[in-house]
């Protein structure tokens, strides 16, 4: 249940896609959001600062200066209806101040602060103008600063207009423009949405229609997968989906063919066998006898068992990486010893040389190797006749070689040999034993040959030959 359950908690490639594109943009749009609210707000100030601007220098021109010189007396008088023009609706108010530059009040706004800043070095303006943030009763203002000459007959002086505005109609112009912005770019990432997911839905719709292919399919059936429409990504998994459709159609087929020749097999020594039980308790033959006969019959049925067992074993191990380097000169000689009885039973001269050959494998398969085949050789060499194991090693390759000194076999009969329950000339067994060997060589990259031995024109023996590759040095 839980190995269903875990491709349900990922993400979906059409899901994976849209947020792989949509959060991105999604970040980008709220930046550009607010970086565009911060230029539109500066220019909302640039424009309210000008209208300030304005009413300093209308404020400006209504100061005269009675006197001579630097201790001249400046003079104001400005009726509040001078600053109603400047005033863009009653959302919002204005209120002035002029005063001396040592902060003796002229006219205006007494409560309202004196500047106490300094002009900026550089400004957008040519005037002698400052713009700064401030509170008046409570209020947060905006003010701008004129510092205005005034020259007048002999007169000379210098007054500091300040003008100062609420910002109510400025916060509510900010909003609408957040307000406005926040829409338009709304619009946009909708906009944007919808063209990613119909893309993402165009270009999804061949692997949808690879799933419906694949859900559509009966259990048996392995044949390659049609995608003629689908995309240049698509096609190395279509590719490799149909290589692997096609060793699992191999598999298959080894797999129907193992167990309809294992079946027709083992149905004659059953058949035997229930042919001598029954012969038996006829009282056909004498019971040691059939005892004897009913035990040779279950012998070669064992020995058929544990051949097919072997097959079925190196198929399953040729599928499983080993990375264990093995010995193969310990496993001979291992092997040797266990067949001993039997060389020593046919008074075989026996010769075993072997250097250290390293291979990567299980151990199973090499002993399984090694057994069938010096079992095959020790059965087929006359009884005092000669058994030599060898096992060398060349550049890239261990290489074992055992030769007997049997009948051999005909050409003909060579790679026949290597098919199961394939029979021979003066075979007894169950025909598994060279087919286990081969399928272990070919499971390790090797090869493996029988190839006769002659000595004046005359067959003397038989050279079973492996070659198998080495394990690579670290």
């Amino acid at each position: 249940m839980n190995t269903l359950a875990e491709p349900q908690r990922a993400l979906s490639l059409r899901r994976y896609l849209l947020l792989g594109i949509l959060l991105p943009i999604g970040f980008f749009i709220l930046a550009n959001t607010f970086s565009l609210y911060r230029q539109a707000l500066g220019a909302v100030n640039t424009a309210y600062d000008r209208t300030l601007l304005a009413s300093a220098k209308a404020l400006g021109e209504r100061i005269e200066a009675q006197g001579e010189g630097a201790s001249a007396q400046l003079r104001a008088t400005v009726p509040y209806a001078a600053l109603e023009t400047f005033e863009a609706d009653n959302r919002s108010r204005m209120v002035y101040r002029i005063s001396s530059t040592q902060g003796e009040l002229i006219d205006g706004f007494g409560d309202l602060p004196m500047w106490q800043g300094e002009l900026p070095a550089t400004g957008p303006y040519a005037a002698l103008v400052d713009f700064y943030d401030d509170s008046y009763r409570g209020d947060p203002v905006r003010v701008a600063v004129l510092l205005q000459p005034v020259a007048m007959g002999r007169a000379r002086a210098m007054a500091v207009v300040q003008v100062a505005e609420t910002l109510e109609l400025r916060h509510t112009l900010a909003r609408q423009i957040l307000i406005d912005t926040l829409w338009r770019q709304a619009l946009l990432v909708a906009i944007i949405a919808l063209i990613v997911v119909g893309v993402i839905q165009r270009a999804t719709r061949p692997v949808r229609q690879l799933s419906a292919q694949w859900q559509a399919r009966s259990d048996d059936d392995l044949t390659p997968l049609l995608a003629p429409g689908a995309p240049r990504e698509l096609i190395p998994l279509v590719e490799a989906s149909n290589h692997l459709m096609a060793r699992l159609h191999k598999l298959l087929e080894q797999q129907q063919r193992f167990v309809r020749d294992a079946s027709h097999q083992l149905r004659t020594p059953l058949a035997v066998l229930k042919v001598q039980v029954q012969s038996a308790l006829r009282g056909d033959v004498a019971p040691p006898q059939a005892l004897q006969e009913i035990s040779d019959t279950v012998d070669r049925a064992t020995v058929l068992a544990n051949q097919m067992l072997s097959l079925a074993k190196v198929a399953q191990l040729r599928h499983q990486a080993s990375t264990t380097a093995v010995d193969w000169a310990g496993v001979v000689r291992e092997v040797a010893l266990d067949v001993s009885p039997l060389i020593a039973n046919k008074d075989l001269d026996f010769e075993l040389t072997s250097t250290p050959a390293p291979v990567t494998t299980h151990d199973w398969m090499l002993r399984e190797l090694t057994r069938n085949l010096l079992h095959n050789a020790i059965r087929f060499t006359p009884a005092r006749g000669s058994l030599s194991v060898r096992l060398d090693c060349d550049a890239f390759h261990a290489v074992l070689r055992i030769s007997d000194s049997g009948p051999g076999i005909s050409n003909e009969l060579r790679e026949r040999l290597f098919q199961p329950f394939s029979a021979g000339e003066a075979r007894s067994g169950s025909g598994l034993g060279l087919a286990i060997c081969r399928e272990i060589v070919l499971a390790l990259g090797g090869s493996i040959s029988l190839d006769p031995r002659e000595k004046n024109g005359q067959v003397v023996g038989l050279d079973a030959t492996v070659r198998l590759p080495l394990d690579p040095p670290l």
